[in-house]
């Protein structure tokens, strides 16, 4: 695995680097400038639709089983099923088998996650004004050149499937490094990290913080903190851990929308897995992470990848939607709850499998350095207006953890029962990270 870069960055330059944008409501900065489009966009999607199995004929009203007879299709390495309307849910479940393009052998039939609604833009938000589709979760399969799949409804005489069904293959391209190479075939380019900082230089980084929060009006962060006169006084931030940039992992940033979206604050950190499968090396991460960023912009239509920040199983912390790392930055992981949170996705499945203890370690790590930014006590509690969902209407208050699940905000299994139980611990060791006691 490539080492990553270990410079130091100088505390002055850190408190300008980290300052976020200062804001009374959701609000677009100006345009960030892209790219020139002078190559081929890293990565591809292929879409192809189903069809009903044999015996069905969604024209007569019976659409409880479609599917994808298997075929040979381009290389790809991650797979999900979409269809037309986001509003839409998919009640059933959903089967694919992949073939391996190295050995050339077929997997067992592999579930893909359905409920995957509980994601998402906000109601009422531009982001989700776009021409949004429904998904599943992905999953990811290595790389894989053949595939077949099917889909079936809960109850053949119940909610029909969703219209337009179709799966996508996501190949993830090369890696940032992978045609640099010199003679001896080394590197030339190391993939590029925010090197970890100390606390001291991280209660710089909060101080610039907090100023421009008072300055937007953002009073909550000393509430949510709980902190006594003598709290706010002295921050209480834990230490920045090494976090992997965008462009560390390889993002285009010619996929998603120029502009960025900022809220007041940061008073939560809802922690998800990704439920793509446990299936993957820590060298393939960046991959993984590139597949489900194409995913989400490409597939469900969103405006960036979903999560403000990915964890892998050991440990490596990577940047997520873009617009800085230390900025309260609106994503699209909380379905209602987007606004004033940030969210933190595991890579993996954690229904069944216990995360490990690295990738806990860097959630707590990231908890702590994110949450003190804003003046929050991982171990205390914050409230959030819901911007509609399934579990808590619109305009409601609700009190959360500090560090909370998904299924906290909005009646899912995210982030997997194994991951969730592991939240109460997290709490205590993250606000240790901060310096508490």
């Amino acid at each position: 695995m490539r080492s990553f870069l270990a410079s130091s960055i100088g505390v002055a330059a850190v408190a300008a680097l980290a300052l976020p944008m200062a804001a009374t409501a959701p609000v677009a900065a100006s345009p960030a400038v892209a790219p020139p489009a002078t190559a081929e966009l890293a990565g591809s999607t292929q879409s192809l639709p189903m069809a009903p199995l044999p015996g069905q004929d969604r024209a007569a009203g019976d659409a409880s089983q479609e599917g994808l007879a298997q075929r040979e299709v381009r290389p790809f390495s991650l797979v999900g099923v979409v269809w037309d309307n986001a509003e839409d849910e998919l009640h059933g479940s959903v089967q694919v088998r992949t073939r391996a393009r190295a050995a050339g052998t077929w997997s067992a039939w592999q579930d893909l996650e359905t409920h995957n609604h509980d994601h998402g833009a906000d109601p009422g938000t531009a982001e989700a004004a776009g021409p949004l589709h429904g998904s599943t979760a992905p999953l990811w399969v290595g790389d894989s050149d053949a595939v077949e799949a099917r889909v079936r409804a809960e109850d053949a005489e119940g909610e029909p499937l969703p219209r337009g069904l179709r799966l996508d293959l996501v190949d993830p391209g090369a890696d940032p490094a992978e045609g640099d190479a010199d003679d001896s075939g080394r590197a030339l380019r190391e993939p590029d990290v925010l090197p970890a900082l100390d606390s001291t230089a991280s209660r710089v980084e909060a101080a610039g913080t907090s100023r421009a929060v008072e300055a937007a009006g953002a009073s909550g962060a000393v509430e949510a903190a709980g902190a006594s006169g003598a709290e706010a006084a002295r921050p209480y931030v834990g230490a920045r851990p090494r976090i992997i940039t965008r462009k560390g992992w390889g993002a285009d940033e010619r996929l998603r929308e120029r502009g960025f979206v900022y809220t007041n604050s940061v008073k939560v950190a809802f922690v998800h897995h990704t439920a793509s499968g446990n299936g993957y090396s820590c060298a393939q991460a960046p991959s993984v992470l590139r597949s489900i960023y194409r995913y989400h912009v490409k597939s469900s239509g969103w405006r960036d990848i979903g999560y403000n920040f990915a964890v892998d199983k050991c440990g490596n912390i990577y940047e997520g939607r873009a617009g800085g790392v230390a900025k309260a930055v609106m994503g699209a992981h909380t379905l209602g709850f987007n606004t004033n949170s940030t969210g933190i996705a595991v890579l993996g499945t954690y229904s069944n499998t216990n995360p490990s203890a690295a990738a806990l370690k860097a959630v707590e790590q990231l908890a702590a350095w994110k949450l003190g930014l804003y003046g929050v006590n991982p171990a205390g509690k914050s409230t959030l207006v819901s911007g509609g969902g399934n579990r808590y209407k619109k305009g409601r208050s609700v009190r959360f953890n500090a560090i909370a699940g998904h299924r906290d905000g909005f009646a899912t299994d995210c982030p997997g029962a194994r991951l969730y139980g592991r939240l109460g611990s997290a709490r205590t060791t993250a606000a240790h990270f901060q310096g508490r006691r």
